[in-house]
């Protein structure tokens, strides 16, 4: 199933998928299920795109598997949440087609192939307000075994290396305690021992740990049950044009490893390259300036689904909002050239005792609000905030650890040494050694103190929302999780800067996923999907998964109208 290519392929299928993500594989998958003959083309030698490097996380309003942990959920609650968020942006026949599906996606990928997920009873939505949820929103694949795979294991996009432990070793959110802190308990020595050896043992026949998780684990079921129903994957092969007869996209040219190729599709060709990308015309047309050198793609992620549908004539949306969807990263180059990159998602930046500063040494945001919030809170300020520094003193590190630098100062020495973090015996001097004004840190720092003390943030109300207790620490035994104290010297600063994890901005698109051009007219045989397709949510980041979500059940509703299969259009 997994060739680079095969002059026995026929060369006209059904439908032709360009890129193999979340996306892109999901409508091939359900497009194979309802009796298509499908051909997928991925531009790597590796599935999976950002999805693969991702947490996995699916946010699927109105799913199924939230009442099974006492969560339940209904479209129609998530309707009215997502009109408070959205507001008048616009879009909103996509996004009840999104709702009206989304149930019927997941249940149907559930029951008929190897993708399974699970729901999580506490994983609130980003914002607050009416029809918000506190769980069952959110779903996670479940972990997945790549030695199934089987050759094709080597296929899966792996995790960034920061993300792994021992130089391969995925490692669940839950399992962190354990292994750092193997002697704390009994459960947490059989748990951190087992993970462990079990790598070992991996590592004698793997390049990495074969125990996927999260995005790796979502990518690699997508994979494994598109080879079990055969479904061809041209690796090393990038869409070059779209080919088009009498106004309908009937094919497209395609570049591979042994020269071009050119194959046709009766019901379609599918746009799933991953979004703008590292194009570097786009991110200068459509992306702020504080905000063009770093992304979170895949390097070969380069806008060529946008670009060849705009040539014909396919209309780019900006987005709404905001063109993209951010978090907030810190990095720091390697001796061995390579950029580490570490987002920061939750680990850190909601705890108490942390705050953030723009150049004028000032707060700026919300520092436990949504990566996307925060961000946009950087690109918005008035004061220059790009880079934003995280400020902590030695107690938080020792607790929760600060980025790169693992709880208990794990690693602290040499990422001081490497430039990654600052540190300073007072505050005046810390403010020093990052360029702002001491006088104005230290008067921060002052007024966050008083705030912790109280539990009420009289300036961005850090806490007050359900999200920002969820991700904080009810056991650090303050009056708000997400406030505590700074003053334990030494202090520390770490300097963070946004970096798109998804396209908001992409090819308009209509209810079926069908692109449209600058008329409002869909393009005949001319579908997108992920990030290839402008964010359903306008530039807003309602809740955890809300790139992956749209993905699948989008992928699904395209397949469907391929096929010629009705999709409903409104929650019922």
């Amino acid at each position: 199933m997994t060739q680079t290519n095969d002059d026995t392929l026929p060369e006209t299928v059904d439908l032709l998928v360009c890129g193999a993500g979340a996306g892109g594989m999901t409508t091939a998958l359900v497009a194979a299920l309802e009796g298509l003959s499908v051909v997928i083309c991925e531009k790597t030698a590796q599935v999976g795109g950002i999805t693969a490097t991702s947490g996995g996380t699916t946010w699927v309003p109105g799913n199924s598997l939230g009442a099974s942990v006492g969560a339940p959920d209904d479209a129609r609650d998530a309707a009215a949440f997502l009109r408070h968020v959205v507001g008048d942006r616009g879009g909103e026949d996509l996004r009840l087609a999104f709702l009206a599906s989304g149930r019927a996606a997941i249940d149907e990928l559930q029951s008929r192939t190897e993708v399974q997920f699970a729901a999580s009873p506490a994983h609130p939505d980003y914002l607050d307000g009416p029809g918000s949820a506190h769980g069952g929103r959110a779903i996670g694949p479940l972990p997945f075994d790549g030695r199934r795979l089987g050759a094709d294991f080597r296929r899966i996009r792996p995790p960034r290396p920061e993300f792994m432990g021992l130089g391969g070793m995925m490692v669940g959110r839950t399992e962190i305690d354990a292994l750092l802190h193997p002697f704390a308990s009994l459960a947490n020595f059989r748990l951190g021992t087992g993970i462990v050896l079990n790598y070992l043992k991996d590592r004698l026949r793997h390049p990495r740990g074969t125990r996927l998780l999260m995005g790796n684990a979502l990518v690699a079921r997508l994979l494994f049950s598109l080879r079990r129903r055969n479904v061809p994957l041209l690796f090393d092969t990038a869409l070059a044009d779209l080919l088009v007869q009498d106004g309908r996209v009937t094919g497209a040219r395609l570049r591979t490893p042994q020269g071009e190729r050119t194959i046709r599709a009766r019901r379609g060709v599918v746009l799933a390259t991953g979004g703008i990308g590292w194009n570097r015309a786009l991110r200068q047309r459509l992306f702020p300036e504080p905000a063009r050198d770093l992304s979170l793609a895949p390097s070969t992620n380069s806008g060529d689904g946008a670009e060849a549908a705009m040539r014909i004539g396919a209309r780019l949306d900006d987005g709404g909002d905001s063109p993209a969807l951010w978090m907030p990263c810190s990095s720091y180059r390697r001796a061995d050239g390579h950029l580490a990159v570490w987002p920061h998602i939750l680990l850190d930046r909601a705890k108490p005792g942390l705050l953030a500063v723009n150049a004028a040494g000032r707060r700026f945001v919300n520092e436990s609000d949504s990566y996307h919030d925060f961000s946009m809170g950087q690109i918005r300020a008035q004061a220059p905030s790009v880079p934003a520094w995280l400020i902590c003193d030695a107690g938080f590190i020792r607790r929760y650890g600060l980025g790169l630098v693992l709880p208990g100062g794990r690693g602290l020495r040499r990422l001081l040494k490497a430039g990654y973090l600052v540190q300073a015996p007072d505050l005046a001097a810390l403010a020093g050694r990052i360029g702002v004004d001491a006088a104005a840190l230290q008067g921060t720092v002052r007024d966050y103190n008083r705030f912790a003390a109280s539990g009420q943030d009289a300036e961005f109300g850090r806490g007050g929302s359900a999200m920002n207790r969820f991700n904080g620490d009810k056991d650090a035994g303050g009056a708000n999780p997400c406030l505590g104290p700074v003053g334990d010297a030494p202090f520390y600063a770490l300097a963070v800067r946004p970096a798109d994890l998804a396209a908001s901005a992409g090819l308009a698109g209509d209810i079926h996923g069908r692109v449209l051009d600058h008329a409002g007219q869909p393009i005949e045989g001319l579908y997108a999907v992920g990030n290839d397709l402008a964010s359903i949510f306008r530039g807003t980041y309602p809740g955890p998964g809300t790139t992956i979500g749209p993905a699948l059940v989008f992928g699904w509703r395209i397949a469907r109208h391929a096929a010629g299969l009705p999709t409903p259009d409104r929650p019922g």
